[in-house]
Formats: structure tokens, sequence, C-alpha cells
């Protein structure tokens, strides 16, 4: 599979790896652990079998979009099956169309049935991952949000990239000059 994730700008980057840390520290799952050198705060969008040439046409045009801004919410909990922590994002106006734009052009070219439906429009949920585990309920306690920095107040998505998750290598994916 590849993802197509968005990258952070460096303060917000900072704040996430401090999150991540603080996670650590308390022996709670964090995102800290992922040791990869792959490994960095990021918003995933869609994931598809490959990026094929009509999907990268369309995904340099997203690119061209980028730096766009964005507004933590707060923390959110997720359990689907693994239990997630993460900061959530408001799902703008603006948002909301880069994210149907790479929504679309993953499955303009991808087999239907390979697309993950959590990220489909109707259902994706804008967030940063501070820990994973397959334990459920890891974050349950109460007590665990706070333990995290306050998220930045104000955040930029800056840089589109690509994972491939069969050889574990990272791809800018570059607006068209």
């Amino acid at each position: 599979m590849r993802t197509v994730e968005v990258l952070l700008d460096e303060a917000a980057e900072l704040a996430v790896r401090e999150a991540w840390r603080r996670l650590a520290d308390a022996g709670l799952p964090s995102q800290a652990r992922h040791r990869s050198p792959t490994n960095s705060p990021h918003l995933t969008l869609a994931a598809c079998p490959e990026l094929t040439a009509p999907i990268r046409w369309e995904l340099a045009e997203v690119a061209a979009a980028l730096p766009l801004p964005v507004r933590f919410t707060g923390v959110v909990r997720f359990e689907r099956p693994t239990s997630v922590l993460a900061w959530a994002l408001e799902l703008d106006s603006a948002l909301a169309e880069l994210h149907r734009r790479v929504w679309e052009a993953v499955a303009s070219d991808s087999p239907p049935t390979a697309l993950k439906p959590f990220h489909a429009p109707a259902r994706w949920s804008p967030h940063i991952t501070l820990g994973r585990t397959r334990r459920p309920g890891a974050f349950a306690g109460r007590w665990v949000p706070d333990l995290l920095p306050a998220p930045p107040l104000s955040v930029r998505l800056t840089t589109l990239r690509s994972y491939d998750t069969e050889t574990g290598t990272l791809e800018a994916l570059e607006p068209r000059p």
C-alpha cells in the first residue's frame, strides 16, 4: 500500500514529538517508540495500492495547494481495532477540500475494494496520532490527556508525501513545475 500524507510545520512537529515523549515517559504506548527514520508526525489523507500516473498527476495539483493552515481541536481516542490517542484537527472547508481532492485522486485509478473506508470523506476524522496499540482501552484513563502539552494554536500542513508500506520508503509528492 501507498499512503498519502501531509507533514506539519516545524513548530507543530516539535509539539507532537513532545507529546510522544511524555506518553513514552509515562510508560504508555507512544509513536516515540517507533524508531524508524521514516516516522514523523503526519496527517494521513488516504491509502491506495499504488501511485499510478493518473493519481500522481492529480496529487501534484493537490501539493500546489500547500501550505494550508489548520487548527487542533483537542484530544481524541479511537478504538478500531487498535487503541489510538491523537490530537484532532478541525475539519474546516479548506481541509475538507484538500482531503476530497486526495480521495478522488486515489479513487480515480484504484480498485474500490482496495481503499480504506475510514479514509472516505464521509468517515474521515483528521488527526495526528500520538500513541497506538493493539491493547483495547489503553488510553481510557481520564488522567492521560493531562500528560500532554497543549497543542499549538496555529499549524500549517506543509508537504505532501507518500509512504510505501512494502519497501518502507518515503517519497515527497511535489507540485508540477
